[in-house]
């Protein structure tokens, strides 16, 4: 039989507009969650996920009333628009070929397929 050394659970936790990763910590014997796309770093924890969820809703509606306090109206993280993908080498010349294909760069084809997979969110 083979042991496992450590859990790890990964979820989502979504808030008003916010979105949060959360991680269990055996460790710490709690959840550890961490808000994403936003300017700063903000954190929560709890042992259940009742505590997790209402540190989560704490969390944000701090970072809320701070923003407020500071005047700070760009809440969220901005982007360039530009990042890199690594996948492997025969899904790259297979999406090339199809891009080629549709009369298109690997670029416009990537676009897309990351909008239509976004439609419905």
């Amino acid at each position: 039989m083979r042991e496992i050394n450590k859990i790890v659970m990964d979820n989502v936790l979504k808030y008003k507009n916010f979105i949060a990763t959360v991680k269990y910590s055996e460790e710490d014997a709690a959840f550890i969650g961490k808000i994403e796309g936003i300017q700063s770093v903000v954190s929560f924890e709890g042992q259940s996920v009742e505590e997790l969820k209402s540190a989560f809703m704490e969390a944000a509606e701090s970072y809320l009333d701070f923003c407020h306090r500071k005047g700070i109206t760009d809440m969220q993280k901005s982007y360039t628009g530009v990042f890199n993908v690594r996948i492997d080498a025969n899904l790259h010349r297979r999406a090339a070929i199809m891009a080629k294909n549709q009369g298109t760069t690997l670029n416009a084809f990537v676009k897309k397929a990351i909008e239509r997979n976004l439609e419905y969110v």
